[in-house]
């Protein structure tokens, strides 16, 4: 049993990692593209792919992984996470995505302390971020058992191109990512509008996994999934 404080402690640790990632091969994708933007994306989800994919992998069977507020509330609404832990996992995604942006700066020795100027905003990319919150959380509720990781990266990598958002899919991204004057930094002003569409995207996720659950599932009979041949959910 892992307890609340090594959950807590991997979420933090994961959330900055994550960050560092993000903001760290944006950085470098951007000196290296020669201005070239696509080439610049490409390389930025490239490392973001993978890099999600390992932390999932390390630090799953610790705290599930979750690395992102939305996720969390609705593991809560679910009951497969404590209230009481609730709280104490946003905290730590918070800081750690903060904590991960400054690691980033500190790596490719830029000021640590920058606020972003790049406005992202207006119905597009905040559709754009509903859109991509919703498939994450129906991705991570519907992957078959040990899947999860390859299909929740594999999901956000494809997301990176097709939403006008660059799928930030993740309040404590948006969050560290306004505490980096880089090229995957977003200006203060845009993250209250990310945010609220990726609430209302989470709620989208879960309403969706609901209604594809079988009927005798949502009354409290998992043992029909098994018998009909699916695969259980988490």
């Amino acid at each position: 049993m892992v307890d609340l404080r090594h959950k807590v402690l991997a979420e933090s640790l994961g959330t900055a990692l994550l960050l560092a990632i993000v903001i760290g091969s944006g950085i470098m994708a951007e000196r290296l593209a020669g201005g070239n933007v696509a080439i610049a994306l490409l390389a930025n989800t490239g490392a973001t792919v993978l890099g999600l994919y390992v932390l999932i992998e390390v630090f799953g069977p610790l705290s599930g992984a979750h690395f992102n507020p939305v996720v969390s509330a609705v593991m809560a609404v679910r009951g497969e996470l404590p209230g009481s832990a609730l709280a104490p996992y946003l905290l730590a995604q918070l800081a750690g995505a903060v904590l991960g942006a400054w690691l980033a700066h500190a790596m490719f020795d830029l000021s640590i302390l920058q606020y972003s100027t790049k406005v992202r905003g207006g119905p597009g990319q905040w559709i754009a971020e509903a859109v991509a919150t919703a498939g994450l959380l129906l991705v991570i509720l519907r992957a078959p058992a040990g899947r999860a990781s390859s299909m929740v990266a594999a999901y956000i990598g494809a997301a990176y191109w097709f939403t006008a958002s660059t799928s930030f899919a993740n309040p404590a991204a948006a969050f560290g990512r306004m505490f980096s004057d880089s090229f995957a930094g977003i200006a203060p002003a845009s993250v209250p509008g990310f945010v609220i569409a990726q609430c209302v995207g989470g709620a989208i996720g879960l309403g969706l996994h609901r209604l594809l659950e079988p009927r005798a599932a949502r009354r409290g009979h998992p043992n029909v999934i098994e018998s009909s041949g699916e695969q259980p959910t988490d």
